[in-house]
């Protein structure tokens, strides 16, 4: 596990709660928040930002403790198309139906959830009559009348006064959703109006992340936020209406750009008073401030722009993602002078591979050793390169490979005589499993098995695209791998 840590999550919970009170204040104790990105396991967040609490949204809302509510947000058109999460292969309905269970299992309210743009969609509807058979309150919102150029028509009865208010009961309410263009500001804006009907001043904020609007333009911490949005065309900004009000050069990105005239117009329409003078002044954001090392988070930051770029290269192979995303983060690469050579891991694993033709991965340790794997006899090359690693990680004399060699044979015999698998050469998952139960009977297992958790934060490289089970496993480890986008063209015959 790496020890270097460039962020301090503490202070950060401190500060953005504090700012989020401060914000609460401004409009009569009552706040819908904008949350973008993940609520849970923000691995974007803790590569580029070691030290970075992968759940620290999570912790942060529970410090409110009954002051907050959470609301999801679904789009109609989304739970129709039946759209993926490209993180975990979760359509949006299921991973809505996920995370209210995790946020639950957090001891967080829950109060409702809004499916919007709805256009009669069926689907919609049986989702809608799901989640009320599981005892959740749903609301339909539909695609409002005159958005967003008539804002006479949206901020009146015929617009947001069309959509059902959402009744809630605590000051701070966390709007959510599935993933992007679900529909929250939509909802957020909507229940302002009609707070403003029933005499009450809410307010509207965006809990922010990523671009850090007080760090550089070509920050790498914030050009790495491009790369890892390269799909959605994001780009960084200069927030133009920031600095004309304020004289203060400040980074946004082009959605919230493009999008604020409106809602600047909407808010001072239902508020009556200029609420915000540029996008920048609607965020609450504090990364800059909880940095400890610049220096490692830039670095961090730079190596995640050559993951994205590589993981982008073999998703491109496999037919996942179009050229052009890949094309974009090459571009933002080559702003910061940065190669895929620029990884040790890449370099190492690349140079054994053209030495000896055999498919390598290279793990790079804390202390910058690095440790590669070939296939054996019985190992794939993944887990001969992770067995190595916690030979070293743990100071044992003899390879793993050796001390469990008599199982090893005992699974291959399993899997070619029992089982008729033509491939009995084992993969990281079996062998994790065997290290698991085994532990016990040797000290030097014991010290292989207990060494695996420090793996966590380790970068390694495959020179070949390896299986999704392999892929799965490195990943529960915690490893961030990168994949050349080249096929190990034996294994396609195993």
């Amino acid at each position: 596990m790496s020890s270097k840590i460039c962020f301090d999550s503490n202070k950060y919970i401190k500060l953005q709660s504090a700012l989020i009170r401060k914000r609460l204040k401004q409009f009569d104790n009552k706040l819908y928040m904008e949350f973008g990105g993940k609520l849970f396991d923000d691995l974007h967040a803790s590569r580029v930002l070691p030290g970075f609490d992968k759940n620290v949204q999570i912790k942060l809302l529970e410090s409110f403790k009954d002051e907050c509510e959470v609301i999801f947000v679904i789009s109609a058109r989304d739970i129709e198309s039946g759209k993926i999460r490209a993180d975990n292969g979760m359509t949006y309905d299921m991973e809505v139906l996920r995370l209210i269970n995790k946020l639950r299992q957090n001891n967080l309210y829950v109060s409702a959830v809004v499916i919007t743009l709805f256009e009669g969609q069926e689907s919609a509807l049986n989702f809608k009559e799901r989640l009320t058979s599981l005892g959740e309150k749903v609301y339909i919102h539909y695609f409002t009348k005159g958005y967003p150029t008539d804002i006479d028509t949206v901020v009146s009865k015929h617009g947001y006064g069309k959509n059902p208010y959402i009744e809630t009961t605590r000051p701070l309410v966390a709007v959510t959703a599935p993933g992007p263009g679900s529909g929250k500001l939509a909802t957020c804006l909507s229940q302002l109006y009609h707070e403003s009907l029933l005499g009450k001043k809410a307010g509207y904020a965006k809990f922010e992340k990523f671009p850090v609007y007080n760090l550089p333009l070509n920050s790498p911490i914030n050009i790495a936020y491009e790369a890892a949005t390269a799909d959605l065309g994001d780009k960084n900004v200069i927030d133009h209406y920031h600095f004309d009000a304020y004289n203060k050069v400040c980074v946004s990105y082009n959605r919230d750009m493009s999008a604020f005239p409106v809602v600047r117009r909407i808010l001072n329409k239902i508020a009556g008073y200029e609420v915000y003078k540029s996008p920048t002044d609607m965020g609450i954001n504090t990364i800059k401030d909880c940095i400890v090392d610049m220096n490692l988070a830039e670095e961090s930051a730079k190596q995640e722009i050559i993951r994205r770029y590589l993981k982008a290269k073999v998703d491109h192979k496999k037919n996942n993602l179009d050229y052009e995303c890949q094309k974009r983060i090459k571009l933002l690469m080559d702003s910061l002078g940065l190669t895929i050579y620029d990884r040790p891991s890449v370099s190492k694993a690349e140079e054994s591979f053209k030495q000896t033709k055999l498919a390598t991965l290279a793990i790079e340790l804390d202390n910058k050793n690095i440790i590669l794997g070939h296939q054996t006899e019985f190992l794939s090359y993944t887990t001969s390169c992770i067995l190595e690693a916690v030979k070293s990680l743990g100071h044992l004399k003899e390879r793993v490979e050796k001390l469990i060699q008599p199982k090893l044979q005992a699974v291959q015999d399993l899997k070619k005589n029992v089982l008729c698998e033509d491939n009995q050469i084992l993969d990281l998952k079996e062998i994790l499993i065997l290290l698991c139960s085994l532990k016990n009977e040797n000290i030097e297992i014991q010290k292989a098995y207990d060494s695996l958790s420090k793996l966590k934060g380790c970068n390694a490289h495959s020179t070949h695209i390896l299986s999704e089970d392999e892929e799965k496993a490195l990943k529960e480890l915690n490893i961030n791998l990168t994949c050349l986008d080249r096929f190990n063209i034996t294994s396609l015959f195993d």
